[in-house]
């Protein structure tokens, strides 16, 4: 999630808020998006062309502002002039975000925001940190604007059951490799043991020696006894 906003409400002129409306979100173009412009700027710089592209780059990132509240979204721009533009949550239609060679690197992007019945893109927060994140806070909060019910930080009810049902698939995928664990374990002992019990012992060896050599003494003495009695 985003930082929380430290933006006081009381202290800026150009947003007016509601008496129930809250700051979730504020900030203004990502520190790096000045790069571009400084390799631009600085080998300009000697005919003086430089200057005022770098200059003119910061003051354009010092007066943007970008604000996301619970009811809606705010753009200020503007550098002699001041342009503020709102979008409630509720005329949202789609969001999507974007990153170039520089934003991929350094974590900034620009986030579109399209409404209901527009053309295009009708809002841009240009080159905001973490972008996919910001998206994703509008889009909890265009989800609570349509009904659903949101927590204190933007997720819906269905994304709260979404993320207890991830956790109890995880607890009962580590629970099942547990009992696979112990079932291999027991079979491995069961069949030691009757590995064990199915090997002779010396004792049975020996009497079965005994009584085959008996058996061999008596068909041995039989032909003797006939033989003393033709005599």
């Amino acid at each position: 999630m985003p930082e929380a906003s430290t933006l006081d409400p009381e202290t800026v002129d150009w947003l007016t808020l509601d008496a129930d409306e809250v700051i979730v979100w504020s900030g203004n173009p990502h520190e790096s998006s000045l790069i571009p412009a400084l390799v631009v700027g600085i080998p300009l710089s000697i005919v003086l062309v430089g200057l005022f592209i770098i200059g003119g780059a910061y003051l354009q990132r010092e007066n943007t502002q970008y604000v996301v509240t619970t009811d809606a979204l705010y753009k200020k721009t503007g550098v002699l002039s001041r342009d503020v533009q709102r979008i409630d949550f509720g005329k949202v239609q789609n969001t999507s975000y974007s990153q170039d060679f520089f934003g991929a690197r350094f974590g900034y992007g620009n986030v579109d925001v399209s409404t209901a019945g527009g053309s295009g893109v009708e809002m841009q927060f240009s080159s905001v940190p973490d972008p996919r994140e910001i998206q994703e806070l509008i889009n909890k909060r265009v989800k609570g604007s349509r009904g659903e019910r949101t927590t204190e930080s933007g997720e819906t009810k269905r994304d709260v059951l979404d993320d207890i049902l991830v956790e109890l698939r995880e607890i009962r995928t580590t629970l099942d490799a547990q009992q696979e664990s112990t079932g291999n374990a027991a079979a491995t002992t069961s069949t030691v043991g009757s590995t064990v019990a199915e090997q002779p012992t010396g004792g049975d060896d020996t009497a079965r020696n005994d009584t085959e050599s008996s058996d061999r003494d008596t068909t041995d003495s039989a032909p003797d006894d006939e033989s003393e009695s033709e005599r």
